[in-house]
């Protein structure tokens, strides 16, 4: 081999080796909140001191909705509020739209349009809707249009541990695939999902993504890989409601080799917005 190949040879190692390392460092979380909880304190409500406790974890992204979205009827300054928050950190927000409110495509546009934003966030239990509405196609028709992220947000917490008075159940998952499968260029990812809920036909829509907050017991990232695809899996913390290390936690103690690790930590957050 002559110096100038040696050159080549050793400049392209380099360059692959610092990329390879680059990419093991980087960390996207694709479920965290900013803001008041409708219910209890949770550390999320100055967005700065958020910001450092996910940076100090080695967080790079972090894909953040709003907790006022649930309640609140002013989706527009929710939304609005929650770009600011974000805006030049390492939070990428994750506006709400709300399907039983009129007017709900203006909210979309202005995600895409006056926001920039990659992704919206439904919570359909708690704005009082399913997805045998014929709004939800609807939605996923004009989100597929501006090119965004659709996340579902299938709880928030176990029924056993809301308060009796504000009871809100699971959101049914049935008429998903269904529907997916005719849009098959919608994006679409699941968030708080547990092992019970996801369903055979939903592991085969080739457009559905899916994090592990709700994914539990011993090795559950690696048990969880057995039925679902790597590269539909995404890191989710779902902090401040639960803290966040038990997300990192989930993925030390599952096997998982270094190539399935850099795929659910980054890589795969990163292809479903490309």
């Amino acid at each position: 081999m002559n110096r100038r190949n040696f050159m080549l040879s050793t400049s392209a190692a380099l360059a692959a080796s610092s990329l390879r390392a680059a990419e093991e460092a980087r960390l996207t979380d694709c479920h965290v909140y900013l803001g008041s909880h409708p219910f209890r304190q949770l550390g999320a409500e100055n967005p700065q001191s958020f910001i450092e406790g996910l940076t100090k974890r080695g967080v790079t992204e972090a894909w953040t909705g709003a907790f006022e979205g649930l309640l609140r009827r002013d989706v527009a300054n929710v939304n609005r509020g929650l770009a600011q928050a974000c805006a030049g950190s390492i939070l990428r927000p994750c506006g709400t739209v709300n399907l039983s409110l009129p007017d709900w495509q203006d909210d979309v546009k202005r995600c895409a349009e006056d926001h920039g934003m990659r992704a919206i966030r439904l919570h359909p239990n708690y704005h009082g809707y399913d997805l045998k509405t014929p709004a939800f196609r609807d939605l996923i028709a004009l989100a597929v249009k501006h090119r965004l992220l659709v996340q579902l947000v299938v709880q928030m917490e176990d029924e056993r541990t809301q308060n009796p008075q504000v009871r809100v159940a699971p959101v049914d998952l049935k008429p998903l695939s269904g529907i997916l499968k005719e849009m098959p260029e919608a994006r679409f990812m699941l968030l708080n999902a547990n092992a019970a809920m996801l369903l055979r036909h939903l592991q085969d829509c080739p457009n559905v993504w899916l994090d592990f907050a709700m994914i539990e017991g011993v090795g559950g990232v690696e048990i969880l890989l057995k039925t679902w695809p790597l590269e539909r899996v995404v890191f989710g913390s779902f902090a401040p409601v639960f803290y966040w290390e038990s997300a990192r936690l989930k993925m030390q103690e599952s096997a998982l080799s270094a190539a399935q690790s850099s795929a659910i930590l980054s890589q795969n957050a990163t292809s479903v917005l490309a």
